[in-house]
């Protein structure tokens, strides 16, 4: 089973526009899923999952001789298991949305996909626990975090192909063919933190913090990444009874 052909022409119609034109706000737009009004409630109908088969769509589109046909199948998949009610579909599928992005991230020059691969992180991370949430209520269990585990990585390759870009990081430069990928670090890096607290993984927290704070990416952000990042901060003084850093970095 497949999306009607009217809402693949639509999708592949938003998608193709906003890459043809490297807009990043129609990117993030276009590759976003309903997650936030979605009736998605079920578990496992029976074979949408893209993990183990690749995609039920079989989708081209190229833009530029860049192949994104990977990109636009597994979106489409994402909308079908989502259309299906089926969670664990809905996971697999935005995994492979992901992935895929992620590809597609290094081959690109510049920065303007990053508000794309910030909005599929954002939906990676919420779809994995909404996944685990399901699985763990109906087997009357707590500790079932393999989906979020499985994002984390995904998450994990999203914040090394930003962070390794060579070009270099220039504050407040609007996103561009020319622009550092570095730009996208530190959103990724508040969702991985975000993770490693549901994990219980605080351990892993501290390899972000290095990197980042040697390249001051954490003070070239938006002000709402950067708040965020010093909350999270904050919460791991506390964890190591640095009482005053942690009251620094709440204050932030």
């Amino acid at each position: 089973m497949t999306l009607p052909r009217s809402s693949i022409n639509a999708l592949r119609s938003n998608l193709d526009r906003a890459l043809s034109a490297k807009d990043p706000a129609a990117i993030a737009t276009a590759v976003d899923v309903p997650l936030r009004n979605t009736n998605v409630v079920g578990g496992p109908s029976g074979g949408n999952s893209s993990s183990t088969s690749g995609s039920v769509h079989r989708e081209q589109l190229k833009v530029d001789g860049v192949d994104w046909s990977n990109v636009l199948n597994y979106l489409l998949d994402v909308h079908l298991a989502i259309a299906s009610n089926d969670l664990a579909s809905t996971y697999e599928a935005q995994s492979s949305l992901h992935s895929a992005l992620n590809h597609n991230l290094s081959s690109t020059k510049g920065n303007w996909l990053i508000p794309g691969i910030h909005t599929v992180c954002r939906n990676t991370h919420r779809t994995a626990a909404l996944a685990d949430e399901y699985v763990n209520r109906n087997a009357g269990t707590r500790n079932d975090h393999k989906r979020l585990q499985s994002a984390v990585t995904l998450l994990q390759a999203s914040y090394s192909k930003t962070l390794n870009d060579r070009v270099e990081l220039r504050p407040n430069e609007p996103l561009s063919e020319e622009g550092s990928k570095k730009v996208g670090v530190l959103y990724i890096v508040n969702q991985l933190f975000s993770m490693y607290f549901q994990l219980n993984t605080l351990r892993l927290c501290k390899n972000l913090l290095k990197p980042v704070e040697s390249r001051s990416i954490h003070e070239s952000g938006t002000m709402g990444e950067m708040v965020t990042y010093r909350y999270y901060v904050g919460r791991l003084n506390m964890f190591e009874d640095q009482y005053e850093l942690a009251e620094q970095n709440f204050d932030y």
